[in-house]
């Protein structure tokens, strides 16, 4: 029998868990407002953990304006007041931890809103003693900002304040102005606010943009070579996976002073010292980035970095995933031996899986597929809520349905800078929006699927699929549901540890649209063998010598029999998972 090296040990529990991204304001309404609450989370904790969740990541929930979905936080330290109170967030974390699951915050770094007090206080004049805990500048002599820095979101990055006579930095949104992270109030003042939170007994945070914290010091001019509105442009035009690189390439090159600048791993650093106070990798740091630089010697910054790579294609393909996990796991190796992954599929910021992967004929197939790889591949799994039930992005039709401030400024920019027609500026809007990916959650087949009462109107539209078996109720009641397949894959990934703590190694299947591969530990080998394609391939995995050793195998998916040779046959858009012997 083969016999494999470095086999890890001693796992945190982050390192085996399934995380369960929940969007509050459009999980479970409880108190009938017709927006999520604490009441509503509290209420599907049970269903969180029959679904077999281990961990949940909490998508903001502070008090909030609301400009930018709620990652404009006007008060660090308390919770919005539509979602309830501090004493139902606390009964909801004390519910979590009593059904044995863990909690994280997201935790936005970057900026504040501009009606948070420390800002508030900050521009009230010159000499405030908060003037400095954000970047302000004074013009240029002709009155103009400080450089020609743009916001990701809705052009110049400078926002004048007339009362001052100066401008302010806001990497996003003018309503999201970015903290001065090089004054050392700012970070006493956030670690503080960390702490917090963690005496509270939360598990840890995924750290929104961190990538954007410090700008260069200097403020030299960006090396523009097209006006913002080209930039944009060619981000709207870009249709071919060539385009859509050129344009990103493009946009690294305008934004280089404004993004991964100098001091991040010392701040990662700091940050990760306040964390290890509640005990070494007890608590945990998950960051919106995909850079494993930020693993950092693989003990002192990050505990996890998201393999974005990963979803970031257009289409799943077996060669995408090996040559993904090729150089994700070496630069993970050369990092550390104990540098974790994180994978995803989905998020708050990506259309639905169920959309974007499907091929419009073989939906239901394709996301169970998918759902296998992000299972059974080394790693921690988040999944986002709704894709347990196989959620669609939701269909707009008209302005006044988006929510998503993004979005709108799309509207107008297609309107007033492009010269679009209402109808075109429209089509772009909501092929742009994030709406799409937040509509509440789907719980049964009843006016308002179930989210709130009936004859209220929802905060975003409820996709009406509902009605058609895409919600809650009906799947658990259906032995075959995507629900119950979600279900019987999380318990069956529980049950074999080399599927969460093991090892991953890649074999050779001898078909292009066949992927597989090994998980193993020192007392458990599991073979996984996804077909990507719509008809049956045999298989021989005798012919390679990769498996001697083995000689059959007790399948674990799709049923228990034992394979009596490594030489079978895959349907089509099968899944096989099995124990070799």
């Amino acid at each position: 029998m083969l016999m494999r090296e470095n086999v890890m040990k001693n796992l945190k529990w982050w390192q085996k868990a399934v995380f369960y991204q929940i969007y509050p304001r459009s999980f479970a309404d409880g108190n009938g407002d017709c927006l999520g609450d604490f009441k509503g989370m509290i209420e599907k904790l049970d269903y969180l953990k029959d679904l077999g969740i281990d961990a949940i990541w909490l998508s903001p929930h502070y008090p909030s304006p609301y400009v930018d979905c709620g990652y404009d936080i006007a008060d660090y330290m308390a919770v919005a007041p539509e979602y309830g109170t501090m004493d139902d967030f606390k009964q909801f974390l004390d519910g979590a931890h009593q059904r044995g699951m863990r909690l994280i915050l997201d935790l936005v770094m970057n900026h504040t809103s501009d009606k948070h007090a420390w800002f508030l206080e900050s521009r009230s004049s010159r000499d405030n003693p908060k003037r400095d805990w954000y970047i302000w500048r004074d013009p240029k002599p002709d009155g103009s900002p400080p450089n020609n820095w743009q916001s990701t979101f809705d052009g110049p990055a400078w926002e004048y304040d007339a009362a001052t006579d100066q401008y302010y930095y806001h990497y996003f949104f003018r309503e999201q102005p970015d903290l001065n992270w090089r004054n050392p109030e700012v970070r006493e003042a956030m670690f503080s606010m960390v702490r917090f939170w963690l005496d509270m007994g939360v598990d840890g945070f995924r750290l929104d943009a961190i990538g954007t914290i410090f700008e260069h010091p200097d403020m030299p001019d960006q090396p523009l070579d097209m006006t913002y509105l080209e930039l944009r442009k060619l981000v709207r035009e870009a249709d071919t996976l060539e385009k859509k690189q050129i344009a990103s390439d493009t946009w690294n090159r305008i934004f280089m002073y404004q993004l991964e600048q100098p001091g991040m791993h010392e701040l990662m650093k700091e940050l990760r010292a306040v964390v290890d106070e509640y005990g070494p990798g007890e608590r945990v740091l998950i960051a919106e980035n995909e850079n494993i630089e930020y693993h950092g010697n693989g003990n002192d910054e990050l505990h996890m970095v998201f393999n974005f790579p990963l979803m970031q294609t257009e289409r799943i393909t077996p060669q995408h995933v090996l040559d993904n996990q090729l150089m994700r796991l070496a630069q993970l190796a050369a990092v550390s031996s104990q540098a974790w992954p994180a994978n995803t599929l989905s998020n708050h910021d990506t259309p639905r899986l169920y959309s974007r992967y499907g091929d419009g004929i073989h939906n239901d197939e394709l996301i169970r597929l998918h759902l296998a790889l992000l299972l059974t591949l080394k790693g921690t799994p988040f999944l986002y809520y709704g894709d347990e039930i196989g959620m669609r992005n939701l269909e707009l039709t008209e302005i006044t349905q988006l929510c998503d401030t993004m979005a709108t400024w799309v509207y107008r920019t297609e309107v007033e800078q492009f010269g679009a027609d209402l109808a075109e500026a429209l089509k772009h809007a909501i092929d742009f929006t994030r709406d799409r990916g937040r509509s509440p959650m789907q719980w049964e087949n009843a006016p308002n699927a179930g989210f709130c009462p009936p004859d209220e109107r929802p905060w975003l539209p409820i996709n009406p699929d509902y009605a058609q078996g895409i919600n809650v109720a009906e799947q658990l009641a259906d032995s075959q549901s995507l629900l119950n397949f979600y279900r019987n894959f999380l318990r069956l990934r529980r049950q074999n540890a080399a599927l969460v703590e093991g090892e991953y190694e890649a074999i050779e299947a001898g078909d292009p649209d066949v992927l597989a591969f090994l998980r193993y530990t020192e007392e458990q080998t599991c073979l996984v063998v996804l077909n990507f394609s719509d008809r049956a391939v045999k298989l021989n995995f005798n012919r390679t010598g990769e498996l001697v050793g083995y000689s059959k195998a007790q399948i674990m998916h799709p049923d228990r029999q034992v394979l009596p040779s490594l030489i079978f046959e895959l349907p089509e858009w099968g899944i096989l998972i099995a124990e070799l012997q």
